[in-house]
């Protein structure tokens, strides 16, 4: 069991408090960038679409909903009209992300509890089963099949089960590098650290990409 902070040297203390406080930082980075790119899109959707803009309407909410309704549209037919290739990478980078917040969620509400819900710890003998086993198998099972199939749609859909692997593995990355459970110590952070920079690093190779082959309609022959 885990020490809780009070009861750790003065040194530990603060190496822990340092890890949790880059950790923050880390993760307040990745949601605010999150949080101005959905909200610039918003706003553009919202001055180019037909809902008409605050200082044109007396009910502001209702405009605002109508923008909202216009800005999922978009993003349902952008997730149509792209290439496969982009597709698959946003169902990687997108569930990734989905299984890298669920399993740390699920994992904390877990703490200190046999269940939640239909989730419980699992246990085989007196061996606790870490959820980087599930992981590694899926993404291991996806990558396997994708390269076993010749329909890049379904590719494109084998990223999900590849991406949700990659989350629930990397959650548990410390532990894998450290070969002990350390989840809730102050070296057990360095899963969260591994996981938002790794969210960085798919966001801007998503960007990049997307600037090449803007890029690429430009300046190569067709």
């Amino acid at each position: 069991m885990a020490l809780r902070l009070v009861d750790l040297p003065p040194g530990r203390r603060a190496r822990r408090r340092r890890a949790e406080r880059q950790t923050q930082v880390l993760a307040g980075v990745a949601l605010l960038t999150t949080v101005a790119a959905a909200a610039a899109e918003y706003g553009r959707v919202w001055r180019r679409g037909e809902a008409p803009l605050p200082q044109e309407t007396d009910d502001v909410l209702l405009a605002a909903g109508e923008a909202a309704a216009d800005t999922v549209a978009v993003a349902r037919a952008g997730y149509q009209e792209v290439s496969l290739h982009e597709r698959a990478l946003f169902n990687l980078f997108s569930s990734f992300l989905l299984a890298f917040v669920a399993s740390r969620a699920l994992a904390y509400a877990l703490r200190g509890r046999r269940t939640v819900g239909p989730f419980r710890n699992l246990m085989v003998g007196d061996r606790h089963i870490h959820h980087f086993v599930p992981g590694i198998s899926l993404a291991f099972a996806s990558g396997s099949a994708s390269l076993l199939v010749r329909d890049e749609r379904v590719r494109s859909r084998l990223a999900l089960g590849f991406g949700a692997g990659m989350g629930m593995t990397l959650d548990e990355s410390a532990l894998l590098l450290e070969l002990e459970d350390v989840y809730w110590t102050e070296r057990g952070l360095l899963s969260v650290q591994i996981g938002l920079i790794f969210t960085a690093f798919m966001g801007a190779l998503a960007v990049t990409l997307r600037l090449l082959r803007r890029g690429e309609e430009v300046v190569l022959p067709r």
